[in-house]
């Protein structure tokens, strides 16, 4: 079965198809040449027993025959490559033994985000990758020129907008208006004042020492050593460098995320497809007042809309992406605290709910506090759960799913409250729904 917005067809129109930018074959001629290098990780013993057998004859003979085959591959790749804008579809015709067309519809197009890695950037190429609703996997277009993937994402958008076909082409890029920019110094800073960077280097220093005077190896403690060094990795400097020169900017299409210090990469929170927004708050950023602001987009990988920014700041930002919300006047309250502290010692302070005419949002957490948002019209189901010790204490936990698979749970609020909670977020979630705006842009 297709999925939706795509399709699959054995012969592919070729009225107006394009190829592909000429420096895609260097690309794609790599491909071969990872899957061999795969499959001598995959055995190093008898690879490494294979390349003390060889000659150096025998060697420059298979990297004279090798690197050709690759760029023939990668030339190849490239040379059946197509793709077209049609009135009602964007068709992606590929594959060199197997072919494939995919028909991308583009009313069903929520998201179209241009990427430029380090090597693409100095060449001046772009990736174009689609996000389409229903689906989980992203269709790209790598690589075409960099004003050529700008034009045809504004084309795309314009057509996903119900523009006609004929004036598509013609309306260009959508203006923008810088709402935020985050410096590089307070991101940084808010880096070093997060427990996880902190935590992982911890571990790093401990746990390998022990593991080498236990095991007598310092191979093993190498390579125990390695995912704590990642996740190290990944939570300082892979993430400054991810997220540099963070920019937020408004536009007809949505919110513009501009970010990334080797890897640039241009995204589009689209309008209307935003089911949750967490704000995080760890513990060493209060004093400061700063918070992160993440957020669920049914069907996209977009996750993060801040990194790090002042409350006041980061709220007129999410009013952007949730009209008409007003996070400062949600007043949440605690659950039942002679109850819920039998259930959860310590730890139930932290849990909170608040629920108005627009959004239902849940608090939880003490290290460090989260506050997650549903609006009413983005809710799929609610449910409503009791534990053993919850029974015994008369409390009860209320879920509200929302379309991106997530869920926002009010925890440990007295059973009479949550059952009327329960009802009357369902009334609230049809009632979201009959009034919700169009998922539109530039509307």
């Amino acid at each position: 079965m297709d999925e939706p917005g795509r399709g699959e067809v054995g012969g592919p129109e070729r009225a107006g198809e394009r190829r592909l930018h000429p420096v895609t074959p260097l690309r794609r001629a790599w491909a071969p040449i990872a899957v061999v290098a795969g499959i001598a990780f995959h055995d190093l013993r008898q690879a490494q027993h294979w390349v003390e057998g060889l000659t150096v004859g025998t060697g420059l003979l298979i990297v004279g025959i090798a690197i050709p085959a690759a760029g023939l591959y990668g030339f190849l790749t490239w040379w059946v490559t197509h793709f077209a804008v049609t009135d009602t579809e964007l068709r992606i015709r590929t594959g060199l033994l197997f072919r494939r067309t995919a028909h991308i519809r583009l009313d069903r197009l929520q998201a179209v985000d241009v990427t430029q890695p380090l090597l693409a950037r100095f060449v001046g190429v772009a990736k174009l990758k689609l996000d389409v609703i229903g689906t989980n996997d992203k269709d790209e277009l790598a690589y075409l020129g960099e004003k050529e993937a700008r034009a045809l994402r504004a084309e795309l958008l314009a057509r996903a907008a119900g523009f006609a076909p004929e004036d598509a082409a013609e309306v260009g890029e959508a203006p923008v208006r810088e709402l935020v920019r985050v410096q590089p110094r307070i991101l940084a800073v808010s880096l070093l004042l997060t427990g996880g960077t902190w935590g992982a280097l911890f571990a790093a220093l401990v746990v390998p020492p022990v593991v080498w005077w236990l095991s007598g190896s310092p191979w093993v403690a190498i390579a125990t050593a390695l995912p704590f060094l990642g996740g190290m990795w990944a939570a300082s400097a892979g993430r400054f460098i991810g997220e540099y020169d963070w920019t937020v900017a408004e536009s007809p299409d949505g919110l513009r995320l501009d970010h990334g210090l080797l890897d640039r990469a241009h995204e589009t929170v689209p309008p209307g497809r935003v089911q949750t927004v967490r704000i995080v708050e760890p513990l060493l950023w209060r004093r400061r007042g700063w918070v992160r602001v993440e957020l669920d987009v049914a069907g996209s990988s977009n996750n993060v809309l801040l990194p790090v920014a002042e409350r006041a700041v980061a709220e007129r930002v999410i009013a952007r992406v949730l009209p008409g919300v007003d996070l400062g006047a949600l007043a949440f309250s605690p659950s039942p605290g002679r109850a819920a502290r039998w259930c959860v010692p310590l730890w139930w302070k932290g849990y909170g709910l608040a629920a108005d005419a627009t959004v239902f949002a849940a608090r939880h957490g003490r290290v460090c506090r989260r506050v997650e948002v549903v609006p009413h019209a983005k809710v799929q189901s609610v449910r409503l759960t009791q534990g053993p010790w919850e029974r015994r204490r008369g409390l009860a936990d209320v879920h509200v799913d929302t379309g991106a698979n997530k869920t926002v749970t009010a925890r440990l609020r007295e059973a009479g409250e949550a059952a009327a909670l329960l009802a009357e977020q369902a009334d609230r979630s049809r009632t979201g729904r009959a009034e919700a705006r169009p998922d539109r842009w530039m509307a």
